[in-house]
């Protein structure tokens, strides 16, 4: 890790929220907002944060699992992300926001007319801004972790220890 963590605090609370008082609590609303306030089904979100969090390389964010009402997606769903290319596992959207995912974090210059045709008639325009703001927030966020080497000293609540 390379920033030192106080004993006894949590690295993403202390990182997130106490070490940058006036971006980091800023910074954590957003990233809370995209789970609480999205409204792009489960599957196309989980499809475009998980493709973040592969080529982000965030072990926390690529071990996370978005929870709607109780439901979460397959335990494979991360091996289809990777292959969203081929798998047999996806419709049209969720492929998409995969596509959307890769190339928003690699060739954001070559978003070109084929794709932007392609996204338009599966995506309405609020819903393309939407993911295109999740996007932006799991690229920065869950790249800082990794930068930082937050991700590998973040436990998951339902991997932490019980008492």
């Amino acid at each position: 890790m390379i920033i030192d963590i106080p004993d006894g605090k949590d690295p993403i609370g202390y990182v997130w929220g106490e070490l940058v008082p006036g971006i980091g609590p800023a910074a954590a609303t957003l990233a809370t907002s995209v789970y609480e306030h999205s409204t792009l089904g489960l599957r196309e979100f989980e499809a475009a944060r998980l493709r973040i969090a592969q080529i982000n390389g965030c072990l926390f964010c690529q071990d996370w699992r978005t929870e709607r009402d109780g439901q979460k997606v397959e335990d494979t769903f991360d091996a289809a992300v990777e292959q969203w290319r081929v798998t047999d596992a996806f419709d049209e959207r969720t492929r998409l926001a995969a596509e959307y995912a890769e190339r928003y974090a690699l060739d954001h210059h070559g978003l070109d007319d084929d794709f932007w045709t392609r996204m338009r008639a599966a995506y309405a325009d609020r819903e393309i801004v939407e993911l295109s703001m999740c996007l932006g927030s799991w690229l920065a966020f869950g790249r800082l972790n990794r930068v930082l080497g937050i991700d590998a000293v973040c436990v998951l609540p339902s991997h932490g220890p019980t008492d």
